[in-house]
């Protein structure tokens, strides 16, 4: 692959590439072409031969050139905890990742629930000028539970849908109140499917291995009996909601039943729910400490048939950056989470290299379908649309190792994990803001 360094409004041309465009079903041999910020052609026809000879070219080399990756659920940590990370941090991984485009939680300090709060992350990550952020709106006032948000406010200052984050809406009354009105004004609700009286005090997935090593479980019903409650509520309201980071067999069941009764239901899950399970805790590894727990490998299984069916409407990375203080604890004490945006892709991939999945149906999870639910401008070539590009090679082999990634924190669940398929060059408005020959961002400074 070369690359030549191309001002903004340059027209460049990426030849040799197997084109991918998951929306359309687009797989073949062609090449693509970008004036300033837009896609201005692509296809078959776009040759080395056929072009005029003042364009620059990026020979591809046979690598997949396709959309930029579509993240719809990342923990920020900015403002408010910047020593976990930032804006610029999460740009930098993410563009490493091949994310053009991220949607971040309101789980910041302040919570995103008041319009200046939404207005600043926007402003920060356009300065930036990596990876583009859209945020969450909190569902109720400092994440509460309590009182709705402004929700209507929110949507109109650019908040791209409503999620309490990382905490479940316990409360039926308030979430039945926040799906009505939702429903009037086509918002989008995002629910982290979790009984928190159930959860409460956990550490891991309740059964065997959490007995064995003393410590406290998470029961698989506590997902399922809030997917079902939240069920019933779509159907007294008829507003949309999205379950985030399903992981377990009983709640994906369900799903896709009200999928089939017509509901306007959706859910996602994220690579540590198909790519491992309770098993990786091991001897009491922190990094395996994530919210939703891993789970049983039946319920892996559970995970991939309903990304295979459809069930499942997105991939997400579900990153949620901890520092050493906050992991390096005993396990009961350790903080959940982990980080996944530079890895969203390589786990990904095991899906196709499995055979579980093609790559057509593997890229619609993390590039247009999850851009289609909450309604963003991302996720597919088209003619005049943003230039927003990931040229990846799927049969590179790495292995992951939290000191090689570019998060600020390094709380990867799949360190030391072999992975094949390694991004090579990320686009974002036809800029060049990650080179893998490079092994850092073009663009972007900072924390």
């Amino acid at each position: 692959m070369s690359v030549r360094t191309v001002g903004p409004r340059a027209r460049v041309a990426y030849v040799g590439a197997r084109l991918i465009d998951p929306a359309s079903g687009l797989d073949t041999p062609g090449g693509l072409i970008t004036e300033g910020e837009q896609i201005a052609d692509f296809g078959p026809h776009i040759t080395r031969t056929q072009l005029p000879p003042d364009i620059d070219v990026v020979d591809c080399a046979g690598h997949c050139l396709a959309p930029g990756l579509v993240d719809i659920r990342v923990q920020l940590r900015e403002p408010g905890e910047e020593h976990k990370g930032t804006l610029a941090s999460a740009g930098r991984a993410a563009t490493a990742g091949g994310i053009t485009t991220m949607v971040c939680l309101p789980n910041t300090d302040p919570v995103i629930d008041d319009v200046s709060v939404v207005e600043f992350v926007a402003r920060r990550a356009r300065l930036l000028g990596l990876t583009k952020v859209y945020p969450y709106g909190a569902v109720t006032r400092g994440l509460a539970g309590q009182e709705l948000a402004e929700m209507g406010m929110l949507a109109e200052a650019g908040a791209v849908a409503f999620t309490d984050g990382v905490k479940a809406v316990a409360n039926a009354r308030i979430l039945r109140q926040a799906l009505n009105y939702a429903s009037t004004f086509g918002l989008l609700i995002v629910e982290h499917p979790e009984e928190p009286t159930l959860a409460a005090g956990g550490d891991m997935n309740a059964g065997e291995m959490a007995t064995r090593l003393g410590l406290a479980g998470i029961p698989a019903a506590a997902e399922v009996i809030m997917v079902e409650r939240d069920i019933r509520l779509v159907e007294l309201t008829g507003a949309r909601l999205h379950f985030a980071h399903v992981s377990t067999a009983a709640a994906i069941a369900v799903i896709r039943a009200a999928k089939a009764r017509g509901l306007p239901v959706s859910c996602d899950t994220a690579p540590p729910y198909f790519a491992l399970n309770e098993n990786a805790v091991g001897d009491y590894r922190t990094f395996a400490k994530l919210s939703p727990p891993l789970r049983a490998e039946r319920d892996r299984l559970a995970v991939i048939e309903g990304l295979a069916d459809g069930t499942i409407d997105a991939i997400a990375s579900d990153h949620a950056p901890e520092d050493e203080d906050a992991k390096r604890l005993p396990f009961s004490q350790a903080a959940f989470g982990g980080i996944g945006l530079e890895t969203l892709l390589s786990v990904s991939l095991e899906l196709v290299h499995n055979g579980q999945l093609s790559m057509i149906e593997l890229l619609k999870l993390i590039t247009c379908k999850p851009g289609d639910l909450l309604d963003l401008p991302a996720g597919r070539l088209a003619k005049g649309a943003p230039a927003d590009l990931t040229l990846f090679d799927p049969e590179r082999g790495w292995q992951v190792r939290e000191s090689a990634l570019h998060s600020k924190s390094k709380n990867t669940p799949f360190d030391y994990r072999p992975v094949q398929g390694r991004v090579l060059l990320t686009i974002v408005d036809g800029r060049r803001v990650f080179s893998f020959d490079e092994q850092a961002p073009a663009v972007g400074a900072g924390g």
